[in-house]
């Protein structure tokens, strides 16, 4: 998914816009499609159809449920591309630059370990177990799973570590964008319930 180059003002193409390669859980957003679709249902329901205080608690427990549903489902992808690799986590977004990261595994969580010693999870990337005894009794021939994504961003951390746009720190943003509405949601459930 990049977009077409453009010239830039010296003539040059510039850096494309999105990253070459994204992956994600398909179960998880499955997962949270379904989650919602029932959530919404239900809290439309008692949006509507209930009596007294009954619509202002739905609202409130949608402004918290939904974000979080998103945030722990649909949101979690990993970005890559020639330059970095963009962690997007339930809460946060991490840019790491290929020079920075020192190495990624997979134990009972994905993980990126970067040359400061921050560790930093891949929630996009989850990690089978069974997946993992198949990989192990194959003595490593057959990459399943989380284990073949895995091999694919080592190769492309190794490849890019060395080019002059592949160096800095990485770089850290939180996504006030779930954390807000799921914050106001619970204070006003939180309120709802506790003056009810």
């Amino acid at each position: 998914m990049t977009s077409p180059e453009q010239p830039g003002e010296s003539g040059k193409t510039s850096e494309p816009a999105y990253a070459d390669r994204s992956y994600r859980s398909a179960p998880a957003m499955v997962g949270g499609a379904l989650l919602l679709g029932i959530g919404l249902w239900m809290g439309g329901d008692a949006l509507f159809r209930g009596g007294g205080r009954t619509p202002w608690t739905a609202a409130a427990a949608l402004l918290l449920g939904v974000p979080l549903v998103v945030a722990f489902t649909l949101r979690p992808a990993v970005f890559a591309n020639d330059d970095r690799m963009r962690i997007r986590n339930p809460f946060r977004t991490v840019v790491v630059p290929w020079a920075a990261v020192e190495s990624l595994r997979a134990t009972y969580s994905t993980e990126l370990v970067t040359r400061g010693g921050a560790k930093y999870q891949l929630w996009a990337v989850p990690v089978s177990m069974r997946q993992r005894k198949l990989n192990a009794r194959s003595g490593g021939k057959v990459l399943v799973g989380a284990e073949s994504t895995i091999h694919e961003l080592r190769t492309l951390a190794e490849q890019n570590a060395v080019r002059p746009t592949a160096k800095g720190e990485p770089e850290i943003r939180w996504a006030y964008e779930v954390i807000a509405p799921a914050l106001l949601g619970l204070v006003a459930l939180v309120v709802l319930l506790a003056t009810g």
